[in-house]
């Protein structure tokens, strides 16, 4: 299982055509456990379903979908299971569609995991719910969005220094943000690429769907 582009579908909420239509092309396609209904619905042929299955309501698994299957008393989600096993792949980029299924907990916990040191080897982790784009930046990510759409950048799990950026509004210099800090909340685009940069920590990037 090699693949340097890879979507994994979360489910815990629905997933709109129209949310689906900006996904990249992926080279391995992997459900955890309700993911799976989702990816049926948006027609996405699921290479690998992992996790409990104890929410998934396809009665009919294909023989090519290899199945990694845990027991239900684990002490972790079936997203973190699939992030563990594509990571082993060390693929380029990993896009997580879903997950928060409406919760709030659900969401924090999404946004802490794929932020978590332990997938620093994948370049690219980006997160598509039905409320925006999160994008985790180590060292460097240059983005693509509308002028004018707002972008809010955090620091988690630590202090990020030397955070720098090029095509916002209020641009950053070599800057130390703080969790915690709300200093890069609510920036705006001026263009249609932002450049972020960070020397040390973690950032999550998120660019929110526009209200309505």
């Amino acid at each position: 299982m090699t693949a340097e582009i890879v979507l994994i579908l979360a489910g815990g909420e629905a997933t709109s055509p129209e949310t689906s239509a900006d996904l990249p092309r992926a080279d391995l396609v992997v459900a955890a456990d309700s993911g799976y209904d989702a990816a049926v619905e948006l027609g996405l042929p699921v290479d690998v379903l992992v996790g409990d299955l104890d929410s998934i309501q396809s009665a009919d698994i294909p023989d090519h979908v290899v199945v990694e299957r845990h027991p239900p008393d684990k002490d972790a989600t079936d997203l973190e299971l699939a992030l563990e096993l594509v990571s082993r792949e060390a693929p380029v980029r990993v896009v997580v569609v879903g997950g928060s299924g409406g919760r709030l907990d659900h969401e924090l916990a999404v946004a802490a995991l794929l932020c978590s040191d332990r997938w620093a080897n994948i370049d690219e982790i980006d997160w598509r719910s039905e409320r925006g784009w999160a994008y985790v930046v180590r060292r460097r990510r240059v983005l693509h969005g509308d002028a004018g759409a707002t972008v809010t950048i955090l620091a988690v799990g630590g202090d990020a220094d030397g955070v720098t950026t090029r095509g916002l509004k209020w641009n950053l210099k070599e800057e130390t943000l703080a969790p915690g800090s709300t200093r890069g909340v609510s920036n705006v685009m001026t263009g249609p690429v932002a450049d972020i940069r960070v020397e040390g920590g973690v950032l999550l990037v998120i660019f929110p769907d526009p209200p309505g």
